[in-house]
C-alpha cells in the first residue's frame, strides 16, 4: 500500500510518520508497561523496526534526542537509510547545542519539546521560542515546535516564528488540570480546531491517547479532521504483534486512498 506523500517544509514527507515513545519506554500508561517497552525495543530491534517501516512505506521518523540507546541506534542507521529524521529537542545541555548534534547526525528538521514550549507559554516568553526557532533555521533546517495545549500553539502561531507545528491530541502535559497523565476526549475537538486555524503545516500526535483508542477509529478521525497537508505522528510497539509496522500502513493507506 502506498502512502501518499505531502510537502512539509520543503521535505516530501508520508502522511504516516514513525514516533518513537515505544522505544524509549514512554508509554504514558504505568511504569510497567514503560519497563516491558524497553525491554523489547533493544538497539537491534529498534534498527529492524526502522528497517520495516522504509520497506512498508513510511520516509520520515521521529526521535528525541535525549534517550540513549534509541540515539544509538539513529547514528548507526540514519546515514544512507533513506529515512528522514525529525528531531525533537530537548535542549540537552543547551538548546543550541542539541540543534548542532541534531544537525549533525542528519536530522532534516528539528521540533521544540512541549514541555519547554508549555513553559514558555505559561511565562509568555516570545523570545526564547524565537530564539530558538532562529537558531534551527540558521543551522539549515525546519524549525517547529511540540506542545500539550491548543492554546500554546495558537499562541506560537501569533509569533510566527515557528515554521511546523506538532499538535497533541490530547492536553496530557504541564498545562493540564491536576497535571500528570491525564487523556481526555474532550481535548482531542480543541486540538483538532487548533490544527485548522493554523496555516502551517501541523504533525498530529498522541491520536489514539498512547493506546488507549481503537486505531482504526483515531486514524479515521484523525485524517477527516486535520488538514490534507498534515502528518500524523504515531509510535509503534512490536511487542504487541510483530507486524504492527506494515499492518497500521496498510490501514492508514486504505483510510486515504478512500479519500481520494
Amino acid at each position: 500500500m502506498t502512502l501518499p506523500i505531502v510537502d512539509f517544509c520543503g521535505l516530501k514527507v508520508a502522511r504516516l510518520i514513525m514516533g518513537a515513545n515505544p522505544l524509549a519506554g514512554f508509554s504514558h500508561q504505568n511504569p510497567q508497561r514503560d519497563a516491558e517497552m524497553l525491554a523489547y525495543y533493544t538497539i537491534d530491534r529498534i534498527i529492524e523496526t526502522w528497517e520495516r517501516a522504509r520497506a512498508a512505506g513510511i520516509n520520515t521518523i521521529v526521535t528525541n534526542n535525549e534517550t540513549q540507546h534509541v540515539h544509538e541506534a539513529l547514528q548507526r542507521y540514519l546515514p544512507g537509510s533513506g529515512l528522514q529524521w525529525i528531531a525533537q529537542v530537548r535542549g540537552l545541555p543547551t538548546m543550541e547545542e542539541g540543534i548542532d548534534e541534531a544537525v549533525r547526525i542528519g536530522c532534516k528538521a528539528i521540533y521544540i519539546h512541549g514541555a519547554l514550549v508549555d513553559d514558555a507559554y505559561s511565562r509568555q516568553d516570545s523570545d526564547t521560542i524565537g530564539s530558538w526557532c532562529d537558531y534551527a533555521r540558521s543551522a539549515g533546517v525546519a524549525a517547529g515546535v511540540a506542545g500539550h495545549a491548543p492554546e500554546a500553539h495558537l499562541w506560537v502561531n501569533s509569533l510566527n516564528v515557528a515554521d511546523f507545528h506538532a499538535v497533541c491530541f490530547f492536553n496530557c502535559g504541564s498545562l493540564h488540570a491536576g497535571r500528570g497523565e491525564k487523556f481526555d476526549l474532550k481535548n482531542m475537538f480543541a486540538a483538532v480546531e487548533a490544527v485548522r486555524r493554523i496555516p502551517k503545516p501541523c504533525i498530529a500526535y498522541k491520536i489514539m491517547g498512547a493506546g488507549r483508542i481503537d486505531a482504526r477509529m483515531a486514524f479515521e478521525y484523525a485524517f477527516d479532521s486535520i488538514k490534507p497537508t498534515d502528518v500524523v505522528n504515531v509510535g509503534m510497539h512490536r511487542g504487541d504483534r510483530d507486524d504492527m509496522v506494515e499492518a497500521n500502513v496498510a490501514m492508514v493507506g486504505e483510510i486515504l486512498a478512500g479519500k481520494g
